[in-house]
């Protein structure tokens, strides 16, 4: 059995042709045209409208597109979009190059890669188990910072208070020589704050080739690390 939101169907296509609209006519607010607005942009609207699911063909034939609330729907869809372009270019991402019009998941997608999953973890005070915020958390492999998928993953990862302790990073996938090779890899992960002890850790992720880079995120497709705890400087020793 599949799902299927048919309203992303909607909203994908109306992105797209507005899109396509502004590239042959341009626009007198100079929006921005690259992949990775009209992601945000395609996000903006779906979060703003009600699903439609259906569960097989049966379930699409009976989907009525030319009613009068489907025309509404779409209506109200094309007003999403266009208030979606304000908010998106009004609040571009800071880390993405907008003028490369490339969002970097795509790259080297068509050659056998090593695709690391996103690494995600939690860091909480080892004094009072409070998630920690305001603290640098750093990736390295082979002694290097390690490049994320694109730019919207940051490394140094700055944890904030609104993401209770929560760090996360997506690396960028490793080149193979063919797809099925089997290699382990070893990371060390570093917070640094001056609150805080320096604190390092070193982790392996096991990963299998495939025929291609990923280019999509999953939740699937993820590396939990263990709780970690931090301690003001002379504590650690204190508490073993």
């Amino acid at each position: 059995m599949e799902l299927h939101n048919t309203v992303e169907d909607i909203v994908v296509a109306r992105v797209n042709e507005i899109f396509e609209a502004i590239d042959k006519e341009g626009s007198e607010r100079k929006y921005c045209t690259c992949n990775q607005c009209r992601m945000d942009i395609t996000c903006y609207a779906l979060n703003r409208v009600k699903p439609h699911y259906i569960v097989s063909n049966r379930g699409a034939s009976r989907v009525r597109w030319e009613s009068i609330e489907r025309q509404q729907q779409i209506a109200d869809i094309s007003a999403l979009v266009h208030e979606g372009f304000r908010q998106v270019n009004h609040n571009q991402r800071p880390f993405f190059n907008h003028a490369s019009g490339e969002s970097g998941a795509g790259k080297d997608k068509n050659v056998p890669a090593f695709n690391i999953p996103t690494i995600i973890g939690r860091l909480f005070n080892g004094n009072n188990f409070a998630p920690i915020s305001d603290v640098d958390v750093e990736l390295f492999w082979n002694g290097q910072m390690v490049p994320m998928k694109d730019g919207n993953w940051q490394n140094p990862y700055r944890v904030v208070a609104n993401t209770e302790g929560t760090f996360s990073f997506w690396p960028a996938a490793v080149p193979a020589p063919r797809a099925n090779e089997h290699e382990t890899f070893e990371y060390s992960l570093r917070v640094s704050s001056p609150e805080y002890e320096t604190l390092v850790r070193f982790f392996k992720i096991p990963v299998e080739s495939e025929t291609q880079a990923s280019g999509s995120f999953t939740l699937k497709r993820t590396f939990k690390l263990p709780d970690l705890y931090l301690f003001p400087p002379g504590e650690a020793e204190q508490n073993g």
